[in-house]
C-alpha cells in the first residue's frame, strides 16, 4: 500500500517521529510494543525471523529494491517521499535507505532458551547500545546459542543496537532475566565463568583447554564490570592475557575473543 508523503505533518507517522530523542523513543517503543528496523538488510532479517511489520518508511529511490517485500505484505502501508520530508519526520538523514516499524515479538522464557543450549552469553548491565549490538553480532557469528540479559541491560531491539548488530539480534535467541543473580544456570547444568580481572582469575586459554560441556559466560557493564554479587555466584573467573601495558579490552571486543576461544569443538 504505497502512500506518498507531501509533508511531515501526517498523524500516521507517529512511529517514526523524532527518532533521535533517545529517552522518548525508549518510552514509546516500550509502551507501543514496537521497534525500528533500519536499512534494507536489517529489515529483511527481521522479516525472515518472522517479525511482523506495522509500516515501512523510505525514500522513493528504495521502492524498487524492496518491491518483493511489499508484495509479501500488501496490507502494510509503505510511506515514501523526498529525503527532506523524511528527515523532517525522523530528525536525521535517512542514508541507509529504509526504515520499518515492527511489532515486538513475545518475550522468550530464559529457561526455555537454556534447555538445549551449550554456550550462552550472560550480560550484566550493558547499557551502551553500540556495545550490545556488537556483542550480538559476535554471538551470532561465533556460535553462541543464546544471550541472557540482566534486568538493567539495554534493549537489544533499540534502533542503534539493531543496526550495529546488522540484524543479528533477530538470529540469536535472547531473554531478560527477572532474578539476578539467577539460579537457572545451575539448575540447567551449566558451568559458569565470569570474564574479569582478579588474583584468582585463570587464563581463558586454561578454560579452553578443558572446555565444559555447557558454559555460561558472564560479561559486565562497560565501566565497573561485573558486580560483586555476580562474581560470587560463578564457578570461576577468567581473563584474556594482555600485552603492551593494556589491562583489558572493550567489552564488545572481549566478547568476540571469549566466544571464539570457548566455541564448541567441531561445531
Amino acid at each position: 500500500m504505497l502512500i506518498q508523503l507531501e509533508s511531515a505533518d501526517d498523524e500516521r507517522l507517529h512511529d517514526y517521529t523524532k527518532l533521535t530523542e533517545v529517552q522518548l523513543r525508549l518510552s514509546i517503543e516500550a509502551e507501543q510494543g514496537l521497534y525500528i528496523a533500519e536499512s534494507s538488510r536489517v529489515l529483511r532479517r527481521a522479516l525472515d525471523a518472522g517479525h511482523q511489520p506495522r509500516s515501512f518508511f523510505m525514500a522513493e529511490k528504495w521502492l524498487e529494491g524492496l518491491s518483493d517485500v511489499f508484495e509479501q505484505y500488501p496490507e502494510v502501508p509503505v510511506f515514501y517521499g523526498s529525503e527532506q520530508v523524511l528527515e523532517s519526520v525522523t530528525g536525521f538523514h535517512l542514508h541507509r535507505g529504509a526504515l520499518a516499524a515492527m511489532n515486538r515479538p513475545a518475550p522468550a522464557e530464559p529457561a526455555e532458551l537454556l534447555r538445549n543450549a551449550r554456550r550462552v552469553a550472560v550480560l550484566e548491565d550493558i547499557i551502551d547500545h553500540t556495545n550490545l549490538g556488537a556483542i550480538f553480532r559476535s554471538a551470532a557469528g561465533l556460535g553462541i546459542d543464546a544471550v541472557l540479559l540482566s534486568p538493567r541491560c539495554a534493549d537489544p531491539l533499540y534502533r542503534r543496537s539493531v543496526r550495529v548488530s546488522m540484524g543479528t539480534v533477530f538470529q540469536v535467541p535472547w531473554a531478560r532475566l527477572v532474578e539476578w543473580p539467577s539460579r537457572l544456570f545451575a539448575e540447567h547444568g551449566f558451568n559458569t565463568a565470569a570474564l574479569a580481572l582478579g588474583d584468582d582469575s585463570v587464563s581463558l586459554d586454561q578454560l579452553a583447554a578443558a572446555p565444559p560441556k555447557r558454559l555460561a559466560l558472564f560479561l559486565g557493564t562497560e565501566g565497573d564490570g561485573l558486580s560483586t554479587e555476580t562474581l560470587a555466584s560463578v564457578d570461576r573467573k577468567v581473563m584474556i592475557p594482555m600485552h603492551g601495558g593494556v589491562d583489558s579490552l572493550n567489552v564488545a571486543a572481549a566478547s568476540a575473543v571469549a566466544f571464539w576461544a570457548m566455541r564448541v569443538p567441531g561445531a
